[in-house]
């Protein structure tokens, strides 16, 4: 049997630019991108913190280090500059390999910029095994 796990996000990033006229996507800085392990052209989540909106569309990589969160083409509608989503992508793996998943999981600032940790978060404070 094979589960769909969460592979990596990046949790509350703001967004930085949107523009309807562009090839639809989301540029991501890839520095952040990098660290929650999504790759260029996969295809990702956007939840929108600020309205509940969620949506999918592909990972582009913005310059590193820039904080450039944007969404292009169709998505722009979806959300406004200043805007804090999530960003998440998925992988398949086995129920072996499951048990032992962990994510990739990174934390931003208002500026979305890599923020420290000050505690562990409670899914890996807790680890579970799953039930067979």
């Amino acid at each position: 049997m094979q589960l769909t796990m969460l592979k990596g996000k990046i949790h509350r990033a703001r967004v930085t630019g949107s523009d309807l006229n562009y090839e639809g996507s989301i540029e991501i800085d890839s520095s952040l991108m990098e660290a929650a392990g999504i790759l260029p052209f996969e295809e990702v989540g956007i939840w929108s913190i600020t309205t509940g909106e969620r949506f999918s569309t592909y990972a582009l990589p913005a310059d590193p280090r820039s904080g450039i969160i944007a969404l292009n083409g169709a998505a722009a509608r979806k959300v406004q500059p200043g805007d804090e989503i999530i960003v998440t992508a998925f992988v398949s793996v086995s129920e072996k390999e499951a048990e032992h998943w962990n994510p990739k999981i990174v934390f931003v600032d208002e500026k979305n910029r890599f923020k420290p940790l000050t505690h562990a978060p409670r899914a890996l404070a807790h680890p579970r095994k799953l039930a067979h």
